[in-house]
């Protein structure tokens, strides 16, 4: 084994912080989101979906910084499968693709919840009975640009995971193909002709 092929806590790290990115998002849009609709009144509904998505974000980001991060190092000490072994290139470099599409989703999605929550305060300030669903979900007399707001969030906030889940896959393809059937077939796949 080269030193390459050593980099548990770097695979540890990048594993641990897609669990966090993908479970937490997941479970936003499952619970945080929808369980607001247990409350009776449309405010308390985007305020507790934004006091816990915000409660959440540094673990998110965490989780964020650790997948691409760790994602660099991975990168970095696989530069010989890199150049040699076919198909590694391609997956690692869709992998990163989907790495960052997923924090710039992650990003517009957090975004998206501030303007919902700041535009929410600002039908209550006016005296109007704000009516929703729950965070994401307006209802018949949710005003326009809230409704916009909403839908944007909600199509962001079931990018993440699928991007994240994407991320995942390219991953566990890039660690099986460590295994020397997956190494010596790769390298023969490159350097042979089809």
């Amino acid at each position: 084994m080269t030193d390459t092929d050593n980099h548990w806590v770097a695979q540890a790290v990048h594993d641990l912080g897609s669990a966090l990115w993908l479970g937490g998002t997941v479970m936003g849009i499952a619970g945080v989101n929808k369980s607001g609709s247990d409350l009776t009144q449309g405010i308390d509904r985007v305020r507790v979906a934004s006091s816990a998505w915000s409660r959440y974000q540094p673990v998110q980001l965490a989780g964020i910084g650790a997948t691409l991060l760790a994602g660099l190092r991975l990168t970095q000490v696989s530069g010989q499968r890199v150049a040699l072994q076919e198909g590694y290139a391609t997956v690692g470099a869709l992998k990163a693709g989907l790495a960052v599409a997923g924090a710039a989703a992650s990003g517009y999605a957090a975004y998206s919840g501030a303007r919902i929550g700041k535009l929410a305060e600002e039908v209550e300030r006016s005296g109007t009975r704000l009516e929703v669903k729950d965070a994401t979900l307006p209802s018949e007399t949710t005003p326009a640009e809230l409704k916009k707001w909403q839908a944007r969030q909600r199509v962001t906030q079931f990018a993440v995971p699928a991007l994240a889940g994407a991320n995942v896959v390219c991953n566990a393809w890039l660690v099986q193909s460590y295994r020397a059937g997956a190494t010596v077939k790769g390298v023969l796949g490159r350097f042979l002709p089809g």
